[in-house]
């Protein structure tokens, strides 16, 4: 599930912890940071870097494992390693000064009481995926390219098994970022794109995040997908 790594990036794991909602659709539960550190006052999943505790001689048995230490430690819930599926993994742009590899999963609610790591989380709560987009856009709530991009992915879901079948089914995408500042937008791109007019309309793949609400251009099918 993981990519081979060309540098020597940290790595980290997060988790969309995902529930059906009685009336359609999923919720995803998540945390806000405290105002301070690399992602101050955002809204993220539970997740963390690897500690040594987790590695083991699977790469992808030592992400698991970092994300499921991570949940608890953050939520107090307990996640199966087995239930976790792969979504994601991104590589931040080379720009940024701190550069973390950050894989993403998902995994069913697994039930219990929420009680926040103080030290990290301000407040954890349960959002409908376009409630959280809703709420970005109008300014009330931070968000990072990858959570907004995942966000967007879970937008349409109808249930929380259905929305893990289908991630289940499809491939890990590899979001390695190229950032940019064109024409004074900032301007975040994947898969080639490098975010400006050049780029033929059907082989991009970017976020225009100049202004709210952000503007997120997906990639194409790919024929017969």
């Amino acid at each position: 599930m993981t990519s081979i790594a060309d540098d020597d990036l940290p790595w980290a794991a997060t988790v969309m912890l995902l529930r059906s909602v009685a009336d359609g659709g999923v919720e995803v539960l998540m945390m806000q940071r405290p105002d301070r550190g690399s992602f101050a006052s955002a809204w993220v999943f539970p997740g963390g870097r690897v500690e040594a505790a987790d590695v083991s001689s699977d790469a992808g048995m030592t992400l698991r494992r970092a994300a499921v230490r991570e949940v608890a430690e953050e939520t107090g819930l307990h996640v199966e390693v087995d239930a976790l599926v792969p979504v994601s993994e991104w590589i931040p742009p080379v720009t940024e000064p701190k550069r973390i590899r950050t894989w993403f999963f998902a995994a069913s609610d697994p039930g219990g009481r929420i009680r926040v790591q103080a030290s990290e989380v301000v407040r954890a709560e349960w959002f409908r995926p376009a409630d959280m987009l809703a709420l970005h856009a109008a300014g009330d709530a931070r968000l990072y390219p990858p959570t907004f991009v995942t966000l967007l992915n879970l937008r349409d879901a109808v249930d929380a098994e259905s929305a893990l079948a289908r991630l289940e089914g499809a491939s890990v995408r590899t979001y390695a970022t190229l950032a940019r500042i064109i024409d004074g937008a900032r301007m975040f791109s994947w898969d080639g794109d490098d975010g400006t007019a050049a780029t033929p309309e059907d082989q991009r793949h970017r976020l225009d995040a100049s202004a709210l609400p952000w503007r997120y251009v997906p990639p194409r099918p790919s024929a017969g997908s």
